[in-house]
């Protein structure tokens, strides 16, 4: 039995989503190979939360925690923190210094891939097409005349380090642009202004399966507010059609661009990406390393689609862990 221990909560606005899905994972865990610990990692505390909700505090120095008398130890982490800091890389230098296995990419992967700037930056040489973009830092001068020649309107808004959609807006007017602006930055220092998109949006599940790179069956994003915002993501704005409804072509050459992201960053363990296909050419917005883990969650439903249990899709995220370990 390998006792596990499934990180959760996280420094950002996706904490209570995290939440979500480590309690997700704890549920879903194979109990005959698995003895999963809920640990929750905030900013003011690293604690195990028991069955009956008492906490007890994760010694950092070996990441083991005193529960009752018994020192527990871990043979795996499962990352299920959303944001920092556990999709940033901050958990996985940690990891990494300390020895411990986990399922998520390394460090560096991590910290690039939060980063879009960065990313997007690192994937260009490489023929990855991406929209036209502006960068701001926090105490720049904004020039809104300069943006609007560059990008165009409407344009997208984004906090440059932050998911689930907080802090993301549609700017359509100068007025828009400005209130975007000041709402990105309550999320980051850093932000990303991109010329808007007009196509199909498709999220592709891309993960190391028993070995081989794995790419899921897409879904189609179709919102009923003006972008996949946080409302049309998870309060049911949204229909999520998983396979998505495109020709096998454009799905062949998706699919083929995001194994090759995958491939090229060289990533490990989950990673979902963000695409606008135009005039059937794929544009890529982004990547996420530690996606939504929910049964509702667009990997999820993937899996299935791929006839992947949840069940196994963790199984298999642990056992690439340790392989790797060893």
């Amino acid at each position: 039995m390998k006792h596990v221990a499934v990180i959760m909560g996280g420094y950002s606005s996706e904490y209570k989503i995290s939440l979500t899905s480590g309690k997700v994972v704890c549920e879903t865990l194979d109990r005959s190979k698995y003895i999963p610990y809920s640990i929750h990692i905030f900013e003011n505390k690293w604690v195990y939360v028991d069955d009956k909700n008492d906490e007890f505090p994760i010694d950092k120095n070996d990441f083991s925690v005193n529960y009752k008398g018994n020192k527990i130890t871990f043979d795996v982490v499962f990352n299920a923190i959303h944001g920092t800091p556990g999709e940033d890389g901050l958990m996985q230098a940690y990891f990494s210094l300390i020895g411990m296995p986990h399922t998520s990419c390394d460090y560096y992967q991590a910290a690039l891939t939060m980063n879009k700037r960065d990313m997007l930056s690192v994937l260009k040489p490489f023929g990855i097409k991406t929209a036209i973009s502006y960068y701001l830092n926090e105490g720049d001068v904004i020039n809104t005349e300069e943006i609007i020649q560059r990008v165009g309107l409407p344009c997208f808004v984004k906090p440059n380090r932050s998911g689930s959609s907080f802090g993301i807006s549609k700017a359509k007017t100068t007025e828009e642009l400005l209130t975007a602006i000041d709402l990105a930055y309550k999320e980051d220092n850093e932000i990303i202004i991109e010329s808007f998109l007009n196509g199909t949006e498709v999220s592709v599940g891309v993960i190391d399966y028993q070995g081989e790179i794995k790419v899921l069956p897409m879904t189609e994003i179709v919102s009923e507010n003006d972008f996949f915002d946080y409302e049309a993501k998870y309060l049911g704005k949204s229909q999520e059609i998983t396979p998505a409804r495109i020709d096998d072509k454009i799905r062949d050459k998706v699919a083929d661009i995001a194994s090759r992201v995958y491939t090229i960053l060289n990533m490990q363990g989950f990673s979902r990406s963000e695409f606008i296909i135009v005039d059937g050419v794929p544009f890529l917005l982004e990547m996420n390393t530690v996606p939504g883990l929910t049964n509702e969650s667009i990997l999820p439903q993937q899996a299935k689609a791929a006839n992947i249990a949840l069940a196994d899709l963790f199984d298999n995220a642990i056992v690439l862990a340790l392989q790797k370990a060893n």
